[in-house]
């Protein structure tokens, strides 16, 4: 039953996107100013010097609740978070309506019951932060070097399944990009295609 669920779900709600994305590799990431579920102010371009990691996170999407619901991305982003020069973003960017839009106090709760470890999240729910980095899935993962440029966008990991089991055996892309980038070396793998739920925009 499990396998079926899993296969019914890859058939209906697996969204594969282009590799092709809006962000290119290699080029400076475009600067967005925002503001975190706590009223905090950030921008891209105000973390140069840092290693930006940007997650695009649905808590309705079965490929998000993955790693969530047993606590592997949590374990990700704690691992990530060790090198004082990483910065995680959680984004949110399902409108009012769609699934996964949460309320400030929702999205408050579900953070503290799901022990996220994150640096800030953001509720994007215009839209506008996903669209301007022409995010796909959720989720969809950015890496973005100390110079302001990106240097990996697409999967978190090699295995295109809503299946926890697979976490263990796959290739996780953004912490072999951060290994990489701690040794001054630039990722193997700079563009997968990113696989889960589409992001539920408003238009």
């Amino acid at each position: 039953m499990k396998k079926l669920l899993a296969s019914l779900v890859l058939a209906f709600g697996l969204i594969s996107g282009s590799a092709h994305a809006v962000v290119e590799v290699g080029k400076t990431a475009p600067n967005y100013a925002f503001k975190d579920i706590k009223g905090n102010g950030h921008s891209i371009a105000g973390y140069k010097g840092k290693i930006v990691v940007l997650e695009w996170t649905n808590p309705g999407c079965p490929f998000v609740q993955k790693f969530y619901n047993g606590g592997e991305m949590q374990r990700v982003q704690r691992e990530a978070l060790k090198d004082t020069d990483v910065v995680w973003i959680s984004i949110n960017s399902s409108a009012k309506g769609k699934e996964g839009y949460l309320s400030r106090a929702e999205a408050s709760k579900y953070l503290t019951d799901h022990k996220v470890a994150s640096s800030a999240y953001v509720r994007d729910y215009s839209g506008k932060f996903g669209k301007l980095y022409g995010a796909k899935t959720t989720p969809h993962m950015f890496v973005i070097g100390k110079d302001g440029n990106v240097v990996y966008q697409g999967a978190i990991d090699s295995i295109k399944s809503p299946d926890a089991e697979d976490i263990a055996k796959a290739d996780n892309y953004v912490l072999k990009a951060l290994a990489a980038l701690k040794d001054g070396k630039q990722p193997e793998k700079t563009s997968t295609e990113p696989y889960g739920c589409s992001v539920k925009y408003g238009n």
